[in-house]
């Protein structure tokens, strides 16, 4: 599952920092029978290690971020790698963002994510972005742009198998076997910290199964 946000302002200008990003789709697309996630890394390890101090089957996906801070009349950018981990919360799905950039801001930055159920037949990732701090006197950083991808693509997972860790590729969500008719549809909702709110819809075409075929619409 790919999520991707990108958020437009007026030329030579920083959109106001982002503090929440919910994203709803299709609960077919569920992360509970995945594969993904079978162990978790807790904030404190993530915060004070970085990525490198969680298990390998706690990962769950990777992405890239891209800041802007206005600094006079100029416009810094900074990209940041981003590793999805998850993280523990009894009976619900927990993630842990974290986001790894070097300049101007040289500090990881770390932001959790939930998943919820509802409404109806849906469910939503709901991610809360802290307030990030960048140069003396100028504005927190804001975030123009989240491309993150929750799959096991590029992960190894390992399990004991006689007394050996064996090396594997998780399998990552399975299709369902019928699709709604014109494809699965998203919603993303994105709230500011000047108070503001906005949302865009996007509908997934639906997919092809390994053996060519196409996931029915139903």
């Amino acid at each position: 599952m790919n999520i991707s946000v990108e958020i437009a302002a007026p030329a030579n200008r920083a959109p106001p920092p982002l503090t929440a990003f919910d994203v709803t789709y299709p609960r077919d697309l569920g992360f509970d029978v995945s594969g993904l996630g079978l162990a978790t890394c807790s904030q404190t390890s993530l915060e004070s290690f970085g990525p490198s101090a969680c298990p390998p089957n706690s990962y769950i996906g990777r992405g890239s971020a891209l800041a802007e801070i206005p600094v006079g009349p100029e416009i810094i950018r900074e990209t940041a790698e981003v590793t999805i981990v998850r993280a523990p919360k009894e009976g619900q799905i927990a993630l842990l963002f974290y986001a790894n950039g070097e300049s101007p801001v040289s500090a990881p930055i770390v932001f959790p994510g939930l998943l919820v159920p509802g409404p109806g037949d849906n469910e939503s990732i709901d991610i809360d972005v802290p307030l990030v701090p960048s140069l003396p006197e100028a504005p927190d950083v804001a975030l123009v742009r989240l491309h993150a991808t929750l799959g096991p693509q590029g992960l190894t997972y390992y399990e004991h198998i006689r007394h050996h860790l064996v090396p594997y590729r998780p399998q990552g969500i399975l299709l369902p076997n019928k699709c709604p008719r014109g494809g699965f549809p998203f919603r993303a909702t994105l709230s500011f910290l000047d108070g503001s709110h906005t949302h865009t819809d996007s509908t997934v075409p639906c997919p092809v199964h390994d053996n060519g075929k196409k996931v029915v619409e139903s």
